[in-house]
């Protein structure tokens, strides 16, 4: 039979496993366009609705995936934005915080 401690160790450990799939499971939510801090950078899930009248600096290869700051893999379809924490962008969107990756 476990001791007391260890029954304390075991839920801890539980715990934190299950706090940490939560977030992952909350990073994975799609940002709205709606979305506040959406509407503020300007975000399109698909690039070629971005508002070049209101963002004339936008060029037809910009795209949330070839942007410096995401973090998605290869070929996913959308991907971690520290602009929108607990949100995935998608690939091929676009915000007007867009910056090039080097390389």
């Amino acid at each position: 039979m476990s001791t007391s401690a260890e029954r304390r160790a075991w839920l801890i450990a539980l715990a934190s496993s299950l706090a940490a799939l939560s977030v992952r499971v909350q990073a994975q939510e799609l940002l709205g366009e709606d979305d506040i801090k959406a509407v503020i950078v300007g975000y399109v899930s698909d690039a070629k609705r971005a508002n070049v009248k209101k963002y004339p600096q936008f060029a037809a290869h910009q795209k949330c995936a070839s942007c410096i700051l995401y973090e998605g893999k290869g070929n996913d379809e959308s991907g971690p934005c520290p602009l929108f924490v607990r949100k995935h962008v998608a690939a091929a969107g676009w915000c007007s915080v867009w910056l090039t990756k080097k390389g």
